[in-house]
């Protein structure tokens, strides 16, 4: 008989439908926010027979965010099952070739230097390991069950030489000058 499900203290999982880690999740990264960052995965995936590229990215700079991931898809088949318009489907193709090759740009430009459909291979070698500047965007989503879900995207992304700028912080509002004369009591 395995012990695949009994836990450290001796005791066993029991049968539940709900369970919640504790400690919650974390915010996304600021919109606007430019950092460092440098792609540790790349791979080509599919969803529903699509094919995109996938990335996983991995914050550099500014120490603040450093070690967060960001992942991304890349719908540079102008396939995304999401997008029910052809029309609009092909144009995010085109939109997601031109990300891949503007990283890539900033990657030794290995992969537009090939012609042809890069391999998982020819994507590892070509884009693993380069830092250069993201500009992240956050998107947000209700979830299934009603919950508020959100997180990061990329937006954009220069060469490293541009440095990493956080998003700037929102300002208080100022007081309006005829409210402030009055005191509250």
């Amino acid at each position: 008989m395995s012990d695949f499900w009994g836990l450290s203290d001796g005791d066993s999982v029991k049968a539940t439908t709900s369970f919640e880690l504790e400690g919650g999740s974390i915010e996304p990264i600021p919109d606007g926010t430019q950092v460092l960052a440098s792609i540790d995965e790349a791979r080509w995936d599919d969803k529903e027979g699509a094919e995109f590229i996938s990335l996983r990215w991995t914050v550099l700079k500014p120490e603040t965010y450093k070690n967060r991931k960001v992942f991304q898809k890349l719908w540079v088949m102008g396939n995304n099952p999401n997008q029910n318009d052809p029309t609009k489907a092909k144009a995010q193709g085109d939109k997601a070739k031109r990300m891949l090759g503007a990283i890539d740009g900033n990657c030794d430009g290995k992969l537009m230097a090939g012609g042809g459909k890069p391999s998982d291979t020819d994507l590892q070698v070509s884009l693993i390991a380069k830092p250069m500047i993201v500009k992240l965007a956050v998107w947000e989503m209700t979830g299934a069950m009603g919950d508020k879900m959100s997180g990061n995207w990329v937006q954009a992304v220069s060469p490293k030489e541009n440095g990493v700028a956080e998003a700037p912080k929102p300002q208080a509002p100022k007081p309006d000058s005829a409210a402030s004369d009055e005191i509250p009591f």
